[in-house]
């Protein structure tokens, strides 16, 4: 279904185009997979969830974080949930509005392990919600000049999370006095920090300088997606005794 742009100048604006470049068979391909990873860690992490005893609130997080994701990509399989921007580029909102629950989720996981702070915590969470919020009007945006403030205002609120993830949630873990649980998440937070700071770079090449095509876009997307909504989880699930080793945080 890809095809090429028809307009012949540097940004037409949404109105103005006639022909819209779309997803193609491998972008479908990278959607479908994606779904069904998701779909599958979804069962696993309630099936854990449903088990966990005291430990549920780490599971319920991996659950909703996963199942959410699968109810975007369902919907992006289905040809839903997307709009024209500039460029003549198919947009997948959706993604941001998945985004705007999942990320935090990545956050609100991290500090439970880390035991921090509500206060941490909810920062944390609020600045990777500016992001996703930023990030989506950046790419509606008609005029170049908004579209790099919208930018610049995302990464700034990206930069709150990542400090959050690698600086005040890693001094709450050191504070717990347990090696297995601060190399637990070690790993999660290299993981999470990772994928956070890759996604604004997808977004400079394919929305902002439109050097990637949408294909390529969604498959870059969806291997953020599996790591950060399936790949975390499964480290968490897969470290049940380590986490067993301490009481785990309720966040109020």
């Amino acid at each position: 279904r890809v095809s090429a742009i028809s307009v012949r100048m540097s940004n037409p604006t949404p109105a103005q185009c006639t022909v819209i470049e779309e997803v193609g068979s491998t972008g479908v391909g990278a959607l479908a997979l994606g779904f069904i990873i998701l779909a599958v860690a979804t069962v696993i992490f309630l099936s854990k969830a449903w088990n966990a005893g005291e430990h549920k609130s780490y599971y319920l997080a991996t659950s909703y974080l996963s199942g959410i994701g699968t109810i975007v990509y369902f919907a992006m399989l289905s040809g839903e949930g997307w709009t024209t921007v500039t460029g003549c580029r198919q947009f997948f909102w959706v993604r941001n509005a998945g985004w705007f629950v999942t990320q935090p989720l990545v956050v609100l996981l991290l500090g439970l392990v880390a035991q921090s702070d509500n206060a941490s915590i909810a920062a944390g969470m609020g600045a990777v919600a500016i992001f996703n919020v930023a990030t989506y009007f950046g790419a509606v945006a008609d005029v170049q000049s908004v579209k790099w403030i919208w930018l610049l205002i995302g990464v700034v609120g990206l930069v709150g999370a990542l400090v959050a993830v690698t600086r005040t949630f890693k001094s709450a873990v050191q504070l717990r006095g347990s090696l297995e649980i601060e190399q637990l998440y070690g790993r999660l937070a290299t993981l999470a920090s990772f994928a956070l700071a890759a996604y604004p770079l997808v977004w400079l090449f394919a929305v902002g300088f439109g050097g990637f095509s949408v294909s390529f876009e969604v498959c870059a997307y969806a291997v953020l997606d599996v790591l950060l909504q399936a790949v975390a989880g499964f480290v968490v699930v897969g470290a049940q005794a380590t986490l067993a080793s301490g009481a785990p945080k309720e966040f109020v």
